[in-house]
């Protein structure tokens, strides 16, 4: 589950946690595509041991993107989501590991929120193919009326695609997780940089959302001890809540992987002269005749041409984590501080606080959190106690933060 306006607020507030992601792109030669020798360094000037994917954000826009067609079968939806995963293993390189989670089933209170979703998106499906379905039998009409040939009609309607499928226990997701199975399989037989790499993939028999497999997963191996503290992990997810995950695993050396979604494509710019899409009318290089393009044409003209990949960012948690112990240390404090327990106040608050406003967590959410984070511990002989950690509050504290509240 997302967090709305999350990465927003983080990256204006602290633009240092984010930077770009240095990418080394299959190069073309006389025609032939000569791929990345992903044995060499990382591009980026550091080696990453360990890479998580939530695999659903890969799932979602590989089988109805929102910038391109949608793949006809579930054959190329797999064909594209093994190009954008292979994408995102090449732009990390791990050596030790690489974890592949498929949501599994989800908690009840996850499945109540999920229920009006998909209804509503079936139904919105459902209309789609009864507009087609409508047109279609028009169409027929005015060409039988016309006495013209009916047969190049299309007699077959394709239904929508739906993306309900992507649930536990439907045949979807059984070909995703064999799939992904025969996908590893091959990469390991064809691909130099997977000879040493652990592979494990939790597909949506196992229960649980893919972002909580991982974290268990990561806490698990902190557990253990033969455990490196100075392992360097990366996960990938369209998910905001993974920053908060990430920051409550105390790993000090983590990156959130996602794509810019500020990035500006083109698609929305048009221009007015020419009616192609990607400029406006200020930036046109094409000659002045007169012609312009239809909304249709101009779309198929988009559609086959190729467009630049989005690119990606990091999101540096050791550069949060820094901040955040900046912003709620205390020169009045009494108590010893702890900036490990200090980010799980922060973590607690944030979501404590916008459930007592029934709200989202909203940008002065997490300012408040902050400060009261900070009051708190002026006026409290510890840290404050976590639901991460206990599920007994203290009521004497407790009661300090609502006093400040008010």
């Amino acid at each position: 589950m997302g967090v709305p306006a999350m990465f927003r607020w983080l990256s204006q507030k602290y633009p240092k946690i984010v930077s770009g992601v240095v990418e080394d792109v299959p190069k073309k030669i006389d025609g032939e595509v000569m791929p990345v020798d992903r044995t060499k360094p990382n591009p980026n000037g550091e080696e990453f041991d360990n890479l998580y994917l939530d695999m659903n954000g890969i799932v979602h826009p590989c089988s109805h993107p929102e910038d391109k067609p949608a793949p006809k079968t579930e054959t190329d939806m797999m064909l594209a989501i093994y190009e954008y995963t292979d994408r995102v293993v090449g732009m990390v390189r791990p050596r030790k590991l690489l974890y592949l989670a498929v949501d599994g089933v989800a908690p009840r209170a996850k499945m109540n929120q999920q229920r009006s979703r998909r209804f509503r998106s079936a139904r919105e499906a459902q209309e789609k193919d009864d507009e087609r379905a409508e047109f279609v039998k028009m169409l027929s009409s005015q060409k039988a009326s016309r006495g013209e040939d009916i047969n190049s009609v299309e007699e077959v309607v394709e239904k929508t695609w739906d993306s309900n499928a992507i649930t536990p226990g439907t045949p979807f997701m059984h070909l995703l997780a064999e799939s992904l199975q025969y996908w590893c399989a091959y990469k390991f037989t064809t691909d130099p940089s997977w000879r040493d790499m652990k592979v494990i993939i939790s597909d949506a028999s196992v229960p649980g959302e893919g972002e909580h497999k991982i974290m268990n997963f990561v806490r698990s191996q902190r557990s253990l001890p033969t455990h490196d503290p100075n392992t360097r992990h990366v996960i990938y997810g369209l998910d905001a809540d993974l920053i908060m995950l990430g920051l409550a695993t105390h790993e000090p050396h983590f990156r959130v992987l996602r794509e810019d979604v500020f990035f500006d494509s083109g698609k929305d710019k048009k221009c007015t002269r020419c009616g192609r899409k990607g400029h406006i009318r200020s930036n046109c290089t094409f000659p002045d005749d007169g012609t312009k393009l239809t909304e249709a044409e101009a779309d198929a003209e988009w559609s086959s041409t190729e467009q630049p990949l989005k690119p990606f960012i990091w999101l540096h948690v050791n550069i949060l984590r820094e901040y955040l112990a900046v912003e709620m240390d205390s020169p009045r404090r009494r108590f010893p501080h702890n900036i490990e327990r200090a980010l799980d106040d922060w973590v607690f608050m944030c979501f404590f606080l916008s459930r007592m406003a029934a709200t989202s967590v909203r940008g002065p959410t997490r300012t408040l959190a902050i400060q009261l984070r900070s009051s708190a511990s002026r006026k409290t002989q510890a840290h404050m106690p976590m639901f991460l950690f206990s599920l007994r509050m203290m009521l004497n504290r407790m009661q300090c933060v609502m006093c400040i509240t008010t």
